[in-house]
């Protein structure tokens, strides 16, 4: 606790210096009657008595990206003041519904969207907790000409058993090139049901210079994860039929429910340091000037790809000052006036020209070092809960397992756009990682020294992209492995967007597939602790194949997306939650269809998500997965108040789900004698959302069908989710 304590200290105090500093770099905007700036330094002492101005603050003016991982690629990102479905942005199960969790805030989750499954990177154990893990590529920087903070609050139930979720997001410039900030992520959830608190915190700071030929990103996040463990509910019965449990009530108190677990628990530490910087080479060459000392550029939008290099460059120099007088001058005005007045000076011509860097060539260096820990300690074991194999200790367990691992990632690029011939984007990268998992030494009771496993791993590796432009996007990306555990390993992704008009609408079409042929991450191969152990060294690569495509016509309110994939050597934990491979192919194929309706003020959100695999009993999917939210949408109050009233539910169809093992903390297959399905189960929501300029609200009874029907109100097997819970949440952006 005094860790986290002081972590809020130092960060606050870097917040506090770092708006005090672009207080002072961009001080108020004092401004003239003719809209001259006023150096705050020489104004006297009654400004307004002797010129008569304003004095203004700077109109917030801003704009996010995203890092790819492992070139560092940009992508402009909309900064998050979303006013629709607000309420949703806290809940395990996603927005749309689409994960399957224990129940309580902050635990692990599976998606029931094959999908949207992720690797299990940077271990399996981070990977169930993708709702509150932040990787690389998922950090958001910031630009701003001024001080931007964003405060979060969510709240649940009460003292006893809530939930509840503070965020808090800086960040600030030094000039136009620097900024820096931190975000602080904590999350409390006590639990409707007996031992089952989750406790998260995560703390990190980012930085980023921007400028002409030299650019680096950095950040650094520290995660603390703390779980703890029931193994689910005794019987299933307490929450399906009451009414055949002892006592005879048709409702139990979720607090008083029997659980199989007791002094059990799991911890997740995580660090890591990534930093991704680049050098750029190339040319200056004269443009015409449409700002006062500043050339012709654009604020770089909001993309669904990568923008390119000289746009970010050029956007960049801008997007951090206030607003300067426009000098809109054309061609041929500018003819007009040459051929009616005496001539210009040379010095007169060279003031409508500006000097703009051209980049030719990036050299690239990327650099990832990360370190994770994991431990399961249980102070009292049930019998038959466990597999009977204690190799260390008998009755209780005390396991960990450290990894880590760096990551060097060397490349040069010659870029898109710089003349008229280069149409594309082309790089070439070499990458090395070393890795290092120290395991127990489950051999013997007296030599209690770690196992120490060491892996080496290079991989040759291309881009071929084309980023700029309306009509068509691609980018192609492989990578094949040279030494040690990387050899016979490769990777191919491919996506492509195209768009064209279509009546009065664009139409969005998108392509997406890949090829990899790669081995199961080390702990799938090895594992050591009291009552799980494995060493599979004998694993085959896991060989994949997918494609997909999207329609999107924003106009009419519709996505449809569909894909297949074809997957060889399929590894996954089995009955017993042990790793196991699938010698033969399996097949799935998706489709999702969002539709959306309006009609006045009345809205009706659709999406609708069919699966089918070709052996359930390896790889179990629903086969229909269904949201559908109905609300008002109006603005009141001069048109400055947003609100959103309505309710949606989810649901899927029955299936054999992955159950939970807390030994692993991993989803597996059920064991054979005890299946249950889930699903066929609506879960609904009744909810108010209001925006009032920078001030997001939601108030939500969750759950409120809770009870009705058949009550299987399961997401993984013999873990119920919460009762109905009433939630509340708040969200503030300040500008100063």
């Amino acid at each position: 606790m005094r860790r986290i304590v002081l972590t809020y200290i130092f960060l606050s105090v870097i917040g506090i210096w770092g708006a005090m500093a672009q207080n002072t770099l961009n001080p108020t905007n004092s401004r003239d009657r003719f809209g001259n700036q006023i150096d705050p330094n020489t104004q006297p002492d009654n400004l307004e008595d002797s010129t008569n101005t304003e004095i203004q603050s700077l109109p917030p003016k801003l704009y996010m990206w995203k890092l790819s991982e492992t070139l560092g690629n940009r992508t402009i990102m909309p900064a998050d003041t979303a006013s629709l479905n607000f309420q949703n942005t806290n809940l395990v199960e996603g927005m749309f519904g689409h994960y399957n969790y224990l129940g309580n805030l902050g635990s692990p989750r599976l998606s029931r969207l094959f999908f949207e499954r992720e690797e299990s990177e940077p271990t399996i154990f981070m990977a169930p907790f993708s709702s509150f893990f932040t990787r690389p590529d998922q950090v958001l920087f910031t630009n701003s000409n001024v001080p931007y903070t964003n405060l979060t609050y969510y709240k649940a139930g009460n003292k006893v058993n809530g939930e509840e979720r503070f965020k808090s997001y800086f960040s600030v410039n030094v000039n136009k090139q620097l900024a820096f900030g931190f975000n602080i992520d904590y999350l409390y959830g006590r639990g409707y049901y007996q031992n089952q608190s989750t406790s998260h915190f995560n703390a990190g700071l980012f930085g980023s210079y921007i400028g002409e030929k030299y650019q680096v990103q950095a950040v650094y996040n520290n995660f603390f994860l703390k779980m703890n463990e029931n193994g689910g509910i005794a019987d299933d019965q307490y929450i399906t039929r009451p009414e055949n449990m002892s006592g005879g009530k048709k409702e139990y108190e979720s607090t008083t429910i029997p659980v199989k677990l007791e002094q059990t628990s799991n911890r997740n530490k995580d660090f890591y340091i990534y930093l991704t910087q680049r050098y750029r080479l190339g040319f200056t060459r004269r443009v015409r000037s449409t700002q006062k000392g500043k050339p012709s550029v654009s604020v770089p939008k909001a993309s669904s790809s990568p923008s390119s290099e000289t746009e970010i460059s050029a956007s960049n120099n801008d997007m951090a000052l206030p607003n300067d007088s426009i000098v809109s001058t054309s061609v041929s005005t500018l003819a007009a006036a040459n051929d009616s007045l005496p001539p210009v000076s040379t010095a007169d011509n060279d003031s409508l020209f500006e000097e703009e860097f051209v980049p030719v060539t990036s050299f690239i260096h990327t650099l990832k070092v990360e370190r994770s820990r994991h431990q399961f300690r249980s102070g009292s074991e049930p019998e038959g809960f466990f597999p009977e194999d204690y190799k260390l200790y008998k009755n209780y367990s005390n396991d960990s397992t450290t990894a880590f691992s760096v990551k060097n990632v060397f490349g040069i690029a010659l870029l898109e756009g710089f003349n008229k011939y280069a149409k594309a984007g082309l790089t070439a990268y070499v990458s090395h990682k070393f890795s290092r998992y120290d395991l127990m030494n489950t051999d013997t009771l007296t030599d209690m020294r770690r196992i120490r496993y060491t892996e080496q791993e290079i991989f040759l590796g291309g881009e071929l992209a084309k980023r700029e432009g309306k009509l068509l996007h691609y980018n192609v990306n492989g990578e094949v492995g040279l030494v040690d555990k990387a050899i016979g390993q490769f990777r191919v992704n491919a996506n492509l967007d195209l768009n064209f008009r279509l009546w009065k609408d664009t139409v969005n079409f998108y392509a997406r597939g890949y090829v990899s042929n790669t081995l199961p991450s080390f702990y799938m191969r090895h594992y050591h602790s009291n009552h799980y152990n494995w060493d599979n060294d004998n694993m085959d690569k896991e060989f994949r194949t997918r494609v997909e495509g999207e329609l999107n016509i924003s106009h009419w309110g519709t996505n449809l997306r569909a894909g297949a994939e074809n997957i060889k050597n399929y590894t996954y934990f089995n009955q017993s939650a042990l790793p196991e491979q699938n010698g033969g192919n399996i097949q799935v194929l998706s489709a999702t269809l969002k539709q959306d309706f309006r009609l006045g003020v009345f809205h009706l959100d659709n999406e609708v998500t069919w699966q089918k695999t070709s052996n359930e009993a390896v790889l179990p999917l629903p086969k229909l997965s269904l949201y559908h939210n109905f609300y008002i949408l109006t603005k009141l109050a001069k048109k400055v108040l947003t609100v959103q009233l309505g309710a949606d539910v989810r649901y899927f169809t029955k299936y054999n789900a992955p159950a939970y093992a807390p030994g692993v903390q991993q989803f597996h297959l059920q064991p054979t004698d005890d299946l249950v399905e889930i699903g066929g189960y609506p879960i609904v929501n009744v909810y108010a959302n209001l925006h009032l300029k920078r001030t997001r609200i939601f108030a939500m009874m969750y759950h409120v069908n809770a009870g009705m029907g058949s009550a299987n109100s399961f997401l993984t097997p013999h873990y119920p989710i919460n009762p109905r819970l009433f939630k509340i949440g708040v969200s503030w952006n300040f500008y100063d």
